[in-house]
């Protein structure tokens, strides 16, 4: 798998946009498919972390809110403590007919992450968002 582009993941549910919307931004809903989450608001700057382990490794998460378009995208920084690198995570939400809605998942600049530790490579964020 070439490191340099980005996962996409695409998925097509049954209910209407404003319904997978909230799933994206509700804090309260987002704990039930996401991670633990304190707090999240849909608002450019807003900071949030979470943590996640494997291995026995914690790593650290630091996603900053970079876009929002209401109903339609929302994209957010992805880094890690104490670890090179950034990459951004963009949802993307199309409406479709009898209450569709398309979601198109991309997570770009996985290659900036350190090439040396076997948990940044492609393959585990393809299955990890696939999974979620």
């Amino acid at each position: 798998m070439t490191t340099n582009e980005p996962v996409i993941i695409e998925r097509t549910f049954n209910i209407p946009v404003n319904k997978v919307w909230k799933a994206l931004t509700n804090a309260d809903q987002m704990r039930q498919w996401y991670f633990n989450l304190k707090e999240f608001k849909q608002e450019v700057g807003f900071e949030f972390q979470f943590e996640a382990v494997k291995d026995d490794i914690k790593y650290i998460h630091l996603c900053k809110i970079t876009e929002v378009e209401f109903c339609k995208k929302l994209t957010h920084s992805w880094r890690y403590h104490g670890f090179e690198g950034i990459s951004y995570v963009t949802f993307e939400l199309f409406p479709g007919g009898d209450n569709q809605t398309r979601l198109k998942l991309t997570h770009s600049g996985l290659e900036t992450f350190p090439k040396n530790n076997p948990d940044f490579d492609k393959h585990n964020f393809v299955a990890g968002w696939t999974d979620i």
